[in-house]
């Protein structure tokens, strides 16, 4: 694998995908910004992953802050240009989107705990939409150029059901969409944008899914490679993905499984 050089910003940098990743780019090069929202309990898993990053002779830093909030990420976003405006050739190389924060609510329910509008504006506003608005500000801020890479973690929920997960489903299938049109918009500028079907995933946020228990069983039974896809093969594939000779590569839903999708 080639060594890169430059920057990667991760939005869900604290856990599963988004923490495998920093680790692994910061292994093939990068220096690494990252975003999560932790509170005092989980905020040591932040910080163990600065600290393997670190151990790699990469920089890392890490803002504990909401992401799809617009002025925190106005703030961020300052930070970030100055820190690579003082350094002369420096970029954004690569955005991840990692963000797992919806509500897990059915459409109807018996007892009348439907989700609401607010929830459901909320997860996709989350989970979806946001990729967009961080993608307009590293460009309109030339923080992003020719060569850079974006990826959303999608799932087979965007095209699958499962009870409670509508909303958060629902989200799935738009920031596949939206990475098309990031595609074919940002096609002329040299920047790609792909989404990363992950496979069912042992991750605190597949956790927080009613009946995860159930997903894990039968997706451990059905992979045809024999075990749950792990948040490291979905880092060591993004980390082939950022190198140059990928720029050919744009507006997919890449699966990252062991093969689970394709069995019924």
């Amino acid at each position: 694998m080639k060594n890169e050089k430059g920057w990667a910003l991760i939005l869900g940098v604290s856990s599963g995908f988004g923490g495998a990743s920093a680790i692994e780019l910061a292994r093939a090069g990068l220096d690494i910004f990252g975003v999560h929202l932790d509170r005092r309990a989980t905020l040591k898993n932040a910080e163990e992953i600065v600290s393997k990053i670190k151990d790699l002779g990469r920089e890392a830093i890490f803002f504990n802050q909401n992401a799809a909030d617009i002025e925190k990420k106005k703030m961020i976003l300052d930070e970030i240009e100055a820190k690579i405006t003082a350094s002369p050739g420096s970029s954004i190389r690569a955005l991840i989107h990692s963000l797992a924060f919806g509500t897990l609510k059915p459409y109807i329910s018996s007892s009348s705990d439907n989700i609401n509008k607010a929830q459901m504006e909320m997860t996709a506003d989350v989970m979806a939409n946001s990729l967009v608005y961080w993608t307009q500000d590293l460009v309109s801020r030339g923080l992003m150029k020719k060569g850079g890479r974006i990826f959303a973690i999608t799932s087979a929920g965007g095209q699958k059901v499962w009870p409670s997960y509508g909303a958060v489903s629902a989200a799935k299938a738009a920031i596949e969409s939206h990475i098309r049109q990031l595609a074919l918009e940002l096609a002329p500028m040299g920047i790609t944008a792909n989404s990363i079907r992950a496979g069912v995933t042992d991750t605190p946020a597949l956790r927080k899914i009613p009946g995860h228990e159930k997903m894990i069983e039968e997706a451990g039974k059905k992979n045809p490679s024999g075990r749950l896809t792990r948040p490291d093969d979905v880092a060591r594939a993004i980390a082939v993905l950022i190198n140059p000779g990928t720029d050919w590569i744009t507006g997919n839903v890449i699966g990252i499984d062991g093969g689970e999708f394709i069995v019924d």
